[in-house]
């Protein structure tokens, strides 16, 4: 098997994935991640970077609830990169997703999104605020 991914969420996932570990061949990688994040979480992340976008004027432009997303991903330290695009008169950005991010780091993600909205007098009103778990 090439690739291949487990949720550890039962005694027998567990005991697939100790088997898989058993006949890998030498040099397959193993790599474990914290569960991502809920459904939940999003809903109310897309709610909270809808309120800031349509609160918040940034350094003179009305941003995206999707550029905000990027300006807060990088405000949390996660990977975004950008590179020229083909034609030369603009940048792409290659940053990575927050479907990707884990449960806790989605909390984190919405606490600083929270504390900016504090700071910049947004109105948080979208999403429950207590569907964070």
């Amino acid at each position: 098997m090439s690739r291949a991914t487990l949720i550890l969420d039962s005694a027998a996932a567990r005991r697939k994935a100790s088997s898989w570990v058993d006949t890998a061949p030498p040099g397959t990688r193993i790599e474990f991640k914290a569960p991502r994040r809920s459904l939940p979480q999003n809903d109310r992340m897309w709610a909270m970077l809808t309120d800031v976008a349509q609160q918040v004027l940034w350094h003179g432009l009305k941003l995206s609830p999707d550029d905000w997303k990027l300006v807060f991903l990088d405000a949390l330290k996660r990977e975004v990169r950008m590179v020229p695009n083909i034609d030369g008169n603009g940048f792409v950005n290659l940053g990575r997703s927050s479907s990707d991010l884990s449960k806790a780091e989605m909390s984190d993600l919405m606490e600083l999104i929270s504390a900016f909205g504090a700071k910049h007098g947004v109105v948080f009103g979208g999403v429950e605020q207590s569907e964070a778990a």
